[in-house]
């Protein structure tokens, strides 16, 4: 019998070579998931926030998948047992068609969709700064938030940074290449084609009160759709959760303090956290009370509601993203915390360092990494 080589160069039957083609065929049509996973009817997706505390706790392993996931992609997924995948849109894919084509497909493959983002209205400068069009953007995000409810989607992640995600370049991390962020080095950024220029990214430096002024306008226009819909909405932290970047503070999403009163001002269940873990580690001190105190507070008031998964090899003012097993946290002990507070909701790896074997090894990785941790924490917690 013919046969072909396994990576670690066994030899295995050539009947059980995977053709791609075949492969992705029979993802698509519930082929390889089996009879058991297709027969609810209608589309699989996250539960309300109102379901989820019926539910017995268990942390969801999910995985990030691109805008237009591919049958391998979705094939993976399978493969590494998770349950739930993430997905991120943005612009003219953020259509109602397009987020029922994509609760389709995964729901094809055996695959719950936790949640859709939409990079469109994600980091909005005009809602954070109150610049013109602000109205119009706030009305383009509860538009979103409608879309996704009409194919069954329960969860948001959301972040309110005005000048986006900062990084300074890359850093080898076990010979793969990390983001990494320098203050020192901090000059410009760039955000859906937009570049971010410092000293100042939007022309003048504005005040802490201003920024809570604009949040505040923004969150009491958008809890009560929320909560019309029964959608939560997980603030994402800012990254990297420093002072000041480009004239704007991040006196919002960059500390404990600040998610509490945050979340004061919303008075909503519907709005808690997207948990970044390394944004967490990123502040380090800044940030009032490490990961596992912030775990352990607002987790035990249900509050957590999606939680990226990552490590960094030192706090601000330099840090590297790293692999989960040598960064500068224990992830147990994060994993263990999620647990001790009955934890329910998605967990994903994020911003995977770049392998020589692509995106999809890291995510490998990551997954398999964190499923070790899980079962470990079952067992002790």
């Amino acid at each position: 019998m013919t046969a072909f080589k396994r990576a670690g160069g066994e030899s295995a039957p050539a009947g059980l070579q995977p053709d791609r083609r075949q492969f992705g065929r029979a993802v698509l049509t519930g082929v390889l998931v089996g009879p058991a996973a297709l027969s609810a009817a209608g589309p699989v997706v996250a539960e309300s926030a109102t379901a989820a505390k019926r539910r017995p706790s268990a942390v969801k392993l999910a995985m990030q998948l691109g805008g237009n996931p591919s049958a391998e992609d979705l094939l993976l997924a399978k493969q590494l047992g998770v349950e739930y995948v993430t997905l991120w849109v943005g612009g003219k894919d953020a259509t109602l068609e397009n987020f029922r084509r994509l609760v389709d497909v995964c729901h094809a493959a055996g695959l719950k969709v936790w949640n859709i983002g939409n990079w469109a209205v994600h980091n909005m400068p005009d809602v954070t700064l109150n610049l013109p069009g602000r109205d119009k953007k706030i009305a383009e995000y509860l538009d979103y938030l409608r879309k996704i409810h009409q194919v069954g989607l329960r969860y948001t992640t959301y972040a309110h940074m005005a000048n986006s995600v900062w990084s300074t370049g890359s850093e080898p991390i076990r010979a793969a290449a990390g983001r990494s962020f320098d203050l020192a080095k901090a000059t410009d950024e760039r955000w859906l084609n937009k570049r971010f220029g410092s000293p100042l990214t939007h022309g003048r430096r504005y005040t802490k009160e201003e920024i809570w002024d604009n949040y505040t306008y923004f969150i009491k226009r958008v809890v009560p759709v929320a909560e019309e819909l029964d959608i939560r909405i997980g603030i994402h932290p800012d990254d990297p959760p420093g002072p000041e970047l480009g004239g704007v503070p991040r006196c919002i999403f960059s500390s404990f303090e600040g998610y509490q009163r945050a979340l004061e001002i919303a008075d909503s269940d519907h709005v808690g956290l997207c948990l970044c873990v390394g944004c967490w580690l990123e502040g380090g001190k800044l940030m009032g009370k490490d990961v596992l105190q912030t775990i352990g507070h607002f987790g035990q008031r249900g509050k957590i509601f999606k939680v990226h998964f990552r490590n960094v090899n030192a706090p601000l003012p330099q840090f590297t993203e790293t692999f989960l097993d040598n960064g500068y946290m224990d992830m147990y002990q994060v994993m263990k915390a999620l647990r001790e507070v009955n934890f329910d909701v998605a967990i994903i790896p994020d911003h995977v360092p770049q392998t020589v074997a692509g995106r999809r090894m890291g995510d490998a990785f990551g997954i398999g990494y964190m499923r070790a941790l899980l079962e470990r924490a079952e067992q002790e917690v």
